[in-house]
């Protein structure tokens, strides 16, 4: 963990990053992200989602913050501090409502539309800012209409919302859109991917200790959920810190890519672990968001 963000060097003295290492770091980054997810959705169950996110943040920052200091990597400016605090924020506050959003619904249901919707906004600013889509962005975006069609269709039995959609659904898109930003604000940042992954979780407990205070929430977590936090937090700010890596030596578009397949690995494991099963036509719709995610992102 100490040199898993130290630069290549060639033989020539020179630094340098491999070709595949981007790609390399976002996909152990879907494997922490999905199971840091299915802890802390597992988690808010028998807790307050915004008192558990706030915990696994303050051990995610302990964690990430000896790596820093083991490392002697270069700290961020004072403009990238700002964006990682930002970034922590967004982020933050949106995995605190994530975490809610899995425990009230179904797991894989609710982690692919957060996915989603991550990964549509960048995708979308990108094309903003670089030209017109490629056919297999527009390809994605069409998909991504059935998915969320197929998997929000009301159906005659199961946990619903006060609207007749899957419980936990318009949460997860909320969250969705908080992940976006912190992709977009966390790309502004340059520097050691620790010492940014480290400052953004400033931003992600100050956010989260907010709301805490603001809904009064009990400060109590029984030792499950102690060890839940600890396994989410520490999985999540170390797929972070991954993300940074990929994002700052490769393109964002590809780094958000292929992170956002994590809801796989949340789906894999709510159906080991809580044997979750669905409708054909609502696996149908999750098939179609977890295909729609890297053909967005792939333009």
């Amino acid at each position: 963990m100490w040199s898993l963000f130290a630069p290549v060097i060639t033989s020539s003295g020179v630094s340098s990053v491999t070709q595949f290492a981007p790609a390399v770091y976002s996909v152990v980054a879907v494997f922490l992200w999905g199971a840091a997810d299915f802890a802390g959705g597992y988690g808010s169950r028998r807790a307050n989602a915004f008192v558990l996110t706030a915990f696994s943040h303050v051990c995610a920052f302990a964690l990430m913050f000896a790596i820093a200091l083991g490392q002697h990597g270069a700290f961020p400016s004072r403009a990238s501090i700002v964006w990682a605090v930002i970034a922590g924020a967004s982020g933050g506050f949106s995995l605190a409502v994530f975490y809610r959003a899995l425990a009230s619904g179904q797991m894989g249901l609710t982690a692919p539309i957060a996915a989603l919707v991550g990964a549509a906004i960048p995708t979308m600013v990108d094309v903003a800012l670089e030209g017109a889509p490629s056919r297999w962005t527009i390809g994605g975006f069409l998909l991504a209409v059935l998915a969320i069609w197929l998997i929000t269709r009301p159906e005659p039995s199961g946990e619903k919302d006060p609207v007749g959609r899957p419980a936990g659904v318009g949460m997860a898109a909320l969250a969705g859109v908080g992940f976006a930003g912190f992709y977009l604000c966390i790309h502004q940042a340059s520097g050691s991917p620790v010492w940014i992954a480290a400052l953004s979780r400033i931003g992600s407990f100050t956010a989260t200790a907010v709301a805490v205070l603001a809904i009064r929430a009990p400060l109590t977590l029984d030792r499950p959920r102690v060890a839940l936090g600890v396994v989410a937090g520490s999985f999540d700010i170390t797929a972070s810190a991954m993300f940074i890596y990929a994002s700052q030596h490769g393109r964002l578009d590809e780094a958000v890519l292929i992170t956002s397949l994590y809801p796989a690995v949340t789906v894999l494991l709510a159906r080991l672990v809580l044997k979750e099963h669905f409708s054909r036509w609502k696996f149908v719709g999750l098939l179609a968001a977890l295909a729609a995610v890297p053909l967005l992102a792939a333009g």
